[in-house]
């Protein structure tokens, strides 16, 4: 699949140190990977969710190092693109304020 934005991941894993070694596996996963739907993405992330946005999309949300961060994704498996819309701390991914501009 490609990823888009990578620049993002870089940038978070700039301010979050912690989160820079789970980022890059999540990257590498999704760079080799070819799948064909969210099942397909839960044999490797089994935690990922579905989650419904404001303007009626449905995104998927990994839980990175744990339940420390979010990362917040669209995933388009009929073009094998994965867009990195958000990555947020838990304690701002829990606030809900996110799904209002997605």
């Amino acid at each position: 699949m490609r990823i888009i934005s990578r620049k993002g991941l870089r940038e978070f894993a700039e301010r979050h140190a912690d989160a820079a070694e789970p980022l890059q596996k999540w990257y590498a996963l999704f760079r080799a990977a070819k799948w064909e739907n969210l099942q397909d993405v839960r044999r490797v992330y089994p935690h990922a969710d579905a989650v419904t946005v404001a303007s009626g999309n449905t995104v998927t949300v990994f839980n990175i190092r744990g339940n420390k961060y979010r990362l917040i994704a669209a995933i388009h498996f009929n073009r094998q693109r994965v867009y990195v819309l958000r990555l947020l701390r838990h304690a701002e991914y829990s606030k809900n304020f996110w799904k209002d501009s997605l």
